[in-house]
């Protein structure tokens, strides 16, 4: 009778719900850096992968870094810091999960972006660092900045397109298409930095991806004058050829290669959205949002700018299209910032290839570029610059 009760009271335990297990934490494991071309990487080693917010506050200068359902187990202290733009590291939690606060010594643009395990590495998320007015870097002359009312720099932020993850196309040989559009970016910067009244700012100085959003955005937190976008793509036909300059389109593309163009472009941020799902959610130029009729004013002066450069490029590089194409490329999408994107040559085509890859193709395509956008502002120098003053007193 006694057993057959306490065999009752076990059936009836079992039939009860088991409380619901928590989801284990993950866990920050690991935390380094390193500093490359003015510019400092930190890198947090993580158990899985996670969410994670980043914000800056004032007074004191700090960035804030949440990661979701995420436990501290490593050291911060090993951290090395000295004469960078971190002055101090330390943590806390927030709610189920650990804030990062990452003490500034001076403005800074962050970006971050999540990697899947690969190399021998876990989950990590990485912070790359720069100053808000980096001082020049390795790639570029240094030229004192003009000062006083009226005579501020022409500023023009130039992206060397594709980097890190994504190679961009791809040459008969393996040439990569990031490789060449950087040195053709650091080689048109060095050109603009070497003109009075001008100011060039790299979006990138080395081998890293950066979405197509982040890249926008460093053009705006630079008050840029002009963006400029590098590539060297690939075409469906192997015989395309020569250089081509688009601007954006409201509409549809002016033509077929500038819409395939477009989308090939534009599918490169789904590296970064496959690391972020939110990236898709918040950002309007990867949901394909046609900008409103208040652009048509910046797209008119893209078009102006872009005639300039492609003009210039015909001598040195040959011209795929003779006038500038338009498409709906993610990278141009500034409402207030003339934008163009210059295909330099096509990495697809074996002569255009072997062009691309020469260092000394390279700086007579830059010097070309650069002539064409010295050409527009020249006729046209935005208010307030050192060139308008000039062109005043020439006119006077």
């Amino acid at each position: 009778m006694h057993r057959r009760r306490l065999l009752k009271l076990l059936l009836a335990g079992l039939a009860l719900p088991f409380p619901a297990t928590a989801h284990p934490a993950r866990q920050l494991v690991g935390i380094r850096s390193w500093r490359s071309s003015g510019k400092l990487r930190v890198v947090l080693d993580l158990s899985g992968p996670v969410e994670h917010r980043t914000f800056e506050l004032a007074a004191p200068r700090r960035l804030i870094v949440d990661l979701d359902d995420t436990r501290l187990n490593t050291s911060l202290a090993g951290l090395p810091l000295a004469q960078g733009p971190i002055r101090s590291l330390r943590s806390g939690l927030q709610g189920a999960g650990t804030r990062l606060v990452f003490d500034l010594n001076e403005p800074v643009l962050v970006n971050s972006f999540l990697l899947a395990p690969g190399e021998g590495r876990g989950h990590r998320l990485v912070l790359d660092f720069q100053l808000r007015t980096p001082p020049v870097q390795a790639a570029v002359i240094a030229r004192p900045a003009a000062i006083g009312d009226g005579q501020r720099n022409i500023v023009v932020v130039i992206d060397a397109g594709h980097g890190g993850k994504d190679p961009g196309a791809v040459g008969p040989k393996g040439e990569q298409e990031k490789a060449v559009a950087l040195a053709i970016a650091r080689l048109l910067a060095k050109k603009v930095d070497g003109r009075s009244g001008f100011k060039a700012r790299l979006v990138r100085n080395e081998d890293v991806f950066i979405p197509l959003r982040k890249r926008v955005e460093v053009a705006r937190r630079y008050n840029a004058d002009m963006f400029i976008s590098i590539h060297a793509d690939a075409a469906p036909r192997r015989t395309a050829s020569g250089a081509s300059v688009f601007a954006l389109s409201q509409g549809g593309a002016t033509s077929t290669m500038a819409r395939w163009l477009a989308e090939r472009e534009n599918r490169v941020d789904l590296l970064g959205a496959q690391r972020s799902l939110s990236l898709k959610d918040r950002d309007p130029m990867l949901a394909g949002v046609i900008l409103d009729m208040s652009m048509t004013a910046t797209i008119t002066t893209s078009l102006d700018l872009g005639k300039n450069i492609l003009d210039s490029l015909q001598g040195v590089a040959g011209a795929h299209q003779k006038r500038v194409e338009q498409a709906g490329f993610a990278v141009l999408k500034s409402p207030d910032i003339p934008s163009v994107l210059v295909e330099t040559g096509f990495m697809s085509n074996t002569v255009d290839c072997r062009k691309l890859v020469d260092p000394r193709h390279q700086r007579k395509v830059a010097n070309a570029i650069f002539d064409g956008l010295f050409q527009h502002f020249q006729a046209r120098p935005p208010q307030g610059t050192l060139l308008a003053k000039m062109k005043e007193s020439q006119d006077a």
